[in-house]
Formats: structure tokens, sequence, C-alpha cells
């Protein structure tokens, strides 16, 4: 009977059956849970139900585990108690599977942040009774460290820390691993008492200890030229927005940007940075000597005869220069207005009463890297006919087209945007493109503009559409300028795609509507996806990205409210009964409905200022149905 429970017991995981084989739960309890488990409309762990009614406590949990450590692995042991799901520690080995070489599993879940590694570290260390120490702040035995081959360090796994009597104490970042610790255990011939640790900790750890060792010796310039040239090589081929190259205490650090997120690139020896920095400085016209203070500065980089233009900052820390290299150019066309995602009512509604209109300001708002630049390209190529006179003021030109007058400012020169547009309105265009409202003068420059007749298409940095009127309002314009010159508003964000390649089905979960605000009647039509990951996404789940937008195209109502000087609250409410403002959680929510995108994403990018209408009825609104 007891061998026939043990199998029973096996199937819901290594910690229920311990807590069954050590006689501290009954086969009774295990299948009450089992049928409260089958009711719940989210699957939640056993381990979790357990302490909640009571049959288990945590002291008694982690004795149990503690007793028994040597038996149990990492993915399971965070599936059991409730740090990831199933789902995600099949999505790791997935990933494990197809990586070469293969890392252990408790990398994999960490490189791919589906779990915190600090939160992993911390929680298994006292669940598992290993203690957790940071071998980068101990000061460790030189000659303990070199005891193990060096050639063994490569992968950072593992550092010895300390001898205590006839022991050894050896932090790895996955310590339940029985193959590492005996392979330690064979070569310092002594027991091994196993620590946890972040695996950028034992790195550290490695590299300080090795400094003290080797003289690495200055690393020649032409291995900078390489390393630089095949960094924006790699960039350039692989889409990527920015790269950032930071020096930290040890290493210097770079980083690209690929669809709005930071990913690692490569990490370099800390004595190449003021060799590397230099060589950039000396590609892009910087000053070389200068290394206390911020510079900014322009690179032309040509590679097989496609040109790329950089926008280059020197961001002077406390450990050297950290240079951020923004990317131009990657498109060499411009995107139609047709292509940036807008849905039917609202493309209409921007074309025919926005950019149509003769004269009046249209402002394009959004914070950094949310594709405004983009969208006012797109808008000046629907614009630009034999017909029409455009004139722009731009910080750089990030596209040139053909039939269009574009100044670069340029202040070195004395090129200013403040000189720039007092001569543009005497250029007699049909439309002015200010690149950014930066400051009073320029949105002042803009109303004026309008008044006289023209058409002025600038950006602007705020949260969305109506914070854009409100931000002119605090700038001292006049609120009758406002609300005579603003024709419209239209607020961004780049929302990341779901990857064609694993996209699979996604149902959302209470929590989604909870967030949401939402019943399950209010999602009625949706068909929500995920990705899955795979290596055409990087795991990810995600390839490309895609625009969100919130249009508010001004009407009586609003522009009253503004002359009233209401508040932001107000106007928005206002707006979305008498405008037909649809909101950029609610348009987003639309792009998720589809499976363009996720619910994540749609959090994640957009301001949640009113509650969102039901699905269907943001469809009607948009024309989406």
């Amino acid at each position: 009977m007891t061998k026939k429970m043990d199998k029973e017991t096996e199937e819901y995981g290594e910690i229920v059956s311990l807590l069954f084989n050590n006689g501290l739960i009954t086969h009774q309890q295990i299948q009450y849970v089992v049928r409260i488990q089958s009711k719940l409309p989210n699957q939640r762990p056993m381990i979790h139900i357990l302490k909640e009614l009571g049959y288990i406590t945590d002291d008694v949990l982690w004795d149990t585990i503690r007793k028994n450590h040597v038996s149990l692995r990492i993915g399971s042991l965070l599936v059991e108690l409730g740090i990831i799901t199933d789902d995600d520690l099949k999505k790791a080995f997935q990933i494990q599977a197809e990586e070469i070489p293969k890392r252990k599993i408790g990398e994999v879940l960490v490189a791919h942040r589906i779990v915190d590694e600090r939160k992993m570290v911390e929680v298994l260390s006292l669940q598992l009774g290993f203690p957790f120490v940071e071998p980068e702040f101990l000061d460790i035995d030189i000659n303990l460290f070199n005891r193990i081959p060096s050639k063994m360090y490569e992968s950072s796994n593992f550092i010895p820390i300390k001898v205590e009597e006839d022991s050894v104490h050896v932090a790895f970042i996955d310590p339940t691993d029985k193959e590492d610790i005996r392979k330690i255990q064979d070569i310092l011939k002594q027991d091994i008492v196993p620590c946890f640790a972040l695996k950028n900790s034992i790195k550290e750890a490695i590299h300080k200890l090795f400094s003290r060792q080797i003289d690495h010796g200055k690393i020649a310039s032409d291995s900078a030229v390489g390393i630089v040239n095949q960094m924006i090589i790699d960039a350039m081929t692989d889409n990527i927005s920015d790269i950032h190259i930071e020096p930290l205490p040890d290493r210097l650090r770079i980083r690209f940007r690929r669809d709005g997120v930071l990913d690692l690139y490569k990490e370099l020896p800390f004595e190449i940075i003021p060799t590397l920095t230099s060589r950039i400085k000396v590609m892009c016209g910087a000053d070389i000597t200068e290394k206390r203070r911020h510079q900014d500065a322009r690179l032309m980089f040509d590679h097989v005869g496609h040109k790329l233009d950089l926008r280059v900052s020197f961001f002077a820390t406390v450990f050297g220069e950290k240079v951020v290299m923004r990317l131009l150019n990657l498109k060499r066309e411009l995107v139609k207005l047709t292509d940036l995602g807008m849905y039917p009512r609202m493309l209409q509604a921007f074309n025919n009463d926005a950019l149509e209109l003769p004269s009046g300001v249209i402002l394009v708002t959004g914070p950094t890297g949310s594709g405004k630049t983009t969208t006012v390209y797109s808008c000046i190529d629907y614009l630009n006919t034999p017909q029409t006179s455009i004139i722009t003021a731009e910080e750089p030109v990030e596209y040139v087209i053909p039939g269009i007058a574009q100044c670069g400012i340029d202040p070195k020169i004395n090129l200013t945007f403040e000189s720039t547009l007092r001569a543009m309105v005497r250029q007699d265009p049909d439309v002015i493109v200010i690149g950014e409202i930066r400051d009073n003068y320029s949105a002042e420059i803009a109303v004026q503009a309008a008044l006289t007749g023209h058409k002025v298409i600038t950006t602007f940095h705020t949260e969305d559409s109506i914070g854009g009127l409100v931000r002119l309002m605090n700038m001292n314009i006049e609120a009758f300028m406002i609300s005579s010159t603003v024709v419209s508003v239209l607020a961004q964000r780049l929302l990341r795609k779901v990857c064609p390649k694993c996209t699979e089905d996604y149902k959302p979960t209470v929590n989604d509507l909870r967030r949401l605000k939402y019943t399950a009647n209010d999602i009625q039509g949706g068909k929500f996806k995920k990705g899955r990951g795979c290596s055409y996404c990087r795991h990810t789940g995600y390839k490309g990205r895609i625009a969100c937008f919130e249009l508010l195209v001004l009407d009586e109502a609003v522009r009253n409210a503004i002359l009233e000087k209401k508040t932001s609250h107000d106007i928005r409410r206002i707006s979305i009964e008498s405008a037909g403002l649809v909101t950029l959680l609610e348009e987003g929510i639309v792009k998720a409905s589809y499976g363009i995108t996720t619910i994540d994403e749609v959090f994640h990018h957009t301001p949640r200022m009113l509650n969102p209408r039901p699905l269907m009825e943001i469809k009607r609104l948009l024309g989406a149905v």
C-alpha cells in the first residue's frame, strides 16, 4: 500500500512526495488539494494550497527540503514552489536544447528573464539551506583559487571562497548540480560545502583574481578599430536602434537595443576602455583629450556601399566615458501613412481633419523612441506634391526626401533652431516641419506660423494627446491661441509584435481581466496570442514592433474646454464623449485582440488614465470590426 501511494504522490512533485514519505501530510489531504486545484480558474502550486489550508508550515517545508536537497533539481523546485510555471520550464528546456554550447537550466531561466536571478538565488538559498554569498566582496585566498585549473573557471559556474576545518566552501550558481560538486571534490580532495551565488558575482571575483596574477598589458589600437567596426556592422545587420558602451568597475559592457529592449552584445576587458573610446572619438571628430565633460558628435559609417548615420553621445561617469550610438537611416524607404498601423476610421480622420486642412498645428507626441520621427516623415511624404512647398528644421536630418527643403541644425556654426525658425517663415512655405518643440520660443513660432496660414507639423514629448495640449498651456501659450491653431494631436507608442514563428493562442487570465477592469464578456471576439519563444525571436516571443496610436481631432467642445482652462481629466472626458477619442490603452487592446501584440506589452507601454471600454465598442469606434 505504501509503495502504491509513493507512486501516486510522485506525480504531484518531489516536494509533495517528500512531505508524504516523511508522514507530514496524508493521502486524503493530497486528494483534497487536488480537488481544490481542479476547481480554481488558474492553476496554483500544491505547496501554496497546502500552506493556506494549514496542513504544513514554512518551517516544516524548509526543514524537509534541507534534509533531502540532494534529490532535487532547480527547475522542478522553482515550479513546485510557484516561482515559475510549467510552461516557463518547458520554454527553458526548449531553449537549452537549441543552444550550442548548452547552459545549465538555471542559467537559461535567468538569461531569458523568466526569473530574476537574485530572487531565484535568495529563495532557493532559504528553501534549500545553502548559504547565500557574494564572492566579489570576499577576500579569497589566491592559493586556494589556484588549486583549481584556470580552464575550469571559463564557465564562471563556481569559485572556492574559503577553507573551514576539513571542508572547502565553494560558491556555485547551481549548488544542486552533483556533477559540478563531484569535479571540485576530485580536484581538491576535500569535502565540499556548496553555497549559492549570483553568476555575475562569481564572474567578477574570478576576473579580479586573474587580474592580480596576470599583466594584461596594453591592447593594440588596431584591435579597437576591428572591434568598433564589427560592432557597428553587427548592429546594422540586426536592425539595432542603439548601441550602449558602458564602463563597469572591472570590464566594458556593450549592449544593443533591439525592439526597444537592451540585450547584452559582448563584454571586453577593462583595459580596452580608453583605446576603444578614443577610436570612436576619432571616427566622429570628437575631442579625444576631453574626458571630464559630456560630448555629442556624429559619425558617418560606410559599409559595402551602405552609409549609416550615427548620433554619438559621450557621457562622463566614475568608471570612464559611457558611449551611446543611435543608428539612423537603417531604412532606406519611408513608411507610407497607410502602413503605420492606424485603423480605418482613425486614418481617415487624420487625413481628412488634420493633414488635408490648409493651416494649423499638428502635434505628434510620445516619449523618446516611440516612433514620432517616422510618423512625421510619413506625413511629409503624404503631403509632398509638386504644388506644395515644404521646409523643415531638424536635428539631425534623418531621411533625405527629394523635393523638400531640409535644414539640419548645427550649433557649432551658429545654425541654431532660433535663427532657422525665423528664416523659415520668410521662405513662403505651405508646410513647416519643426523637428521638436523644445522651448517657449519654438512653441510660439509654431503657433504664430499657423495663425498666418501655414500648416505646421511638429513633435512633442508628452504622455498622451491631452498632455500635449496641457503642456502648451504650461508654456505660457495663450489658451485662445492653442484653441484656434492646434487642429490635432497624435500620441503614439511602439509595441513589440508577437513572433510569427512561435505564436500560439493565449487565453487572458483572471489577473489580466482584473488589470483591464474587464469581465470575460468585455473581451468577447478577441483572438489573443503569445510567442512561445524560438531561435528566430531569440526566445523572447517577440519580433519587430508596431505603433499604437491615440488621435485627438479638436472639435468645438474640446476647444471650449481649452478656452475655459479645464483640467486634463475634464478635457480627456470631453474628448472621449464628443470627439470620439480612443485612448492608447484601448487601441493597444484592439491590436492585442488580433494577436498582433500581447496584453503584457500594452500594459507596459501605454498610460492608464481611464478604464477602457469593452472590446467590441472600441473596434466599432476604430472601424476595426
